[in-house]
């Protein structure tokens, strides 16, 4: 009973998932989730938390072990006249020393605040990097999810077609019983009927790779029921002097990109300040602090250290005209990139306005060439029309809905073209 139950609410979870539908905006966020160059913003935030770490513990008291044996060609001596009985000890020209530095750093002039900073930026650059990468998922996703769509309406335009040249078929062997059809009017109508068979195989070939690229993109097992049509719903109320990449992840990327200029800025400037450090040593050796000492012994010293290094002044200037260079490498690709989507969404804006006024006049055509269509079929039907004409008229109606469909959906890929160049 446990096991009936079971199966029964399985079977029910089985049916409600499959007629879960899907949309195109649904398609966007799963292809984010399931795409692997999103993992990659992780493994940058991990590497960029470890790098701005080690800057830290620089910061952190340094010390280091040192010995040395020297053999001197010479030695300290007092070049005097000593009063009898009066030594002073001679000094050996084999010495040692083994001894522990340990330096702390009081103020770094900036320097480790500067490089953590430039550290946090170049992280933000490069995740923001990959959102730029990732932002072409939207188009891909388009794409596919849109011609899914329309060879699935063309599949059926062609059934269509098809239904009418079977009853037209029907019509004709009835008419070549009775002598007035030609074996030859028959043949014609099965060679059409073959070809939308063939049409509709090619397409449904077609679909089936489309949705398989589209399922392994998404992550989802994407079946043609459960895709919802997209809405064709757009407003165009664009300001030309409005930014639009204001909502495109390459405006933040500019924006952290010249926030890392400045950064680097701040770190030329800490590099000419001056250091202080607090440093002890201490250590064994022959001879001590004392040296005329001659023995082993204990000795320690500690202080306050200055360093200021100058040589970084001269490239300083250098590094400033560079730093102006970038910010105007970075203000030209900006602009270039405005311009580029300023002038692909006034073409998306033409082109939807084109297929608008397409759009108004296919349902004119259809039903025109539905009664043409029609009226051929009855004459053919009095013998008064060949196969041929039939035919043709036929395959106009046929075109029409075509055409109406290419339509539609032209007119939605140009829509989500306007709103992926707008990122809304």
């Amino acid at each position: 009973m446990k096991i009936q139950i079971i199966t029964l609410l399985f079977l029910l979870a089985s049916n409600a998932a499959m007629a879960q539908t899907v949309s195109i905006e649904e398609c966007f966020a799963k292809a984010r989730e399931n795409y692997p160059l999103i993992r990659q913003k992780s493994l940058i935030e991990q590497a960029n938390a470890i790098e701005i770490d080690n800057v830290s513990k620089s910061l952190l008291p340094q010390a280091s072990i040192n010995a040395q044996a020297t053999l001197q060609s010479d030695v300290v001596s007092i070049p005097i006249q000593l009063p009898a009985g009066a030594d002073i000890p001679k000094i050996s020209k084999d010495q040692y020393k083994a001894y522990i530095d340990v330096v702390q750093t009081i103020w770094d002039g900036g320097y480790s605040r500067a490089m953590k900073e430039i550290l946090a930026q170049s992280g933000k650059v490069e995740a923001q990097t990959v959102e730029v990468e990732m932002f072409s998922l939207r188009e891909q996703v388009t794409n596919l999810y849109l011609g899914v769509l329309m060879l699935e309406e063309q599949m059926k335009m062609t059934g269509l077609m098809r239904e009418n040249l079977e009853t037209n078929l029907k019509v004709a062997e009835i008419l070549h019983n009775n002598g007035v059809a030609t074996e030859a009017d028959l043949d014609m109508l099965k060679v059409e009927i073959l070809n939308t068979l063939q049409k509709s195989a090619e397409a449904r070939t077609t679909q089936a790779g489309c949705l398989a690229m589209l399922s392994a993109l998404v992550g989802l097992n994407i079946s043609v029921d459960a895709m919802q049509k997209p809405s064709a719903d757009i407003s165009i109320n664009r300001n030309e002097n409005d930014n639009p990449l204001a909502l495109r992840p390459e405006n933040a990327l500019f924006e952290q990109q010249n926030a890392l200029i400045e950064s680097r800025e701040k770190l030329i400037k800490a590099k000419n300040m001056p250091r202080f450090n607090l440093f002890a040593q201490g250590g064994y050796g022959k001879p001590g602090l004392n040296m005329l000492a001659n023995r082993f012994e204990l000795f320690g010293i500690g202080g306050v250290r200055l360093s200021w290094n100058f040589g970084n002044l001269y490239t300083r200037s250098n590094e400033r005209r560079m730093l102006d260079t970038d910010r105007e490498k970075l203000r030209n690709r900006q602009e270039t990139l405005i311009f580029n989507v300023n002038r692909q969404l006034l073409q998306i804006e033409k082109e939807l306005q084109t297929f608008e006024e397409l759009l108004k006049r296919d349902d004119e055509i259809i039903e025109l060439r539905k009664t043409l269509r029609q009226a051929s079929e009855k004459k053919y039907n009095n013998g008064v029309l060949t196969v041929n004409d039939l035919v043709k008229d036929l395959n106009a109606e046929n075109i029409a809905r075509q055409n109406k469909i290419m339509h539609q959906i032209q007119y939605i890929i140009n829509v989500y073209k306007h709103k992926n160049l707008l990122n809304y």
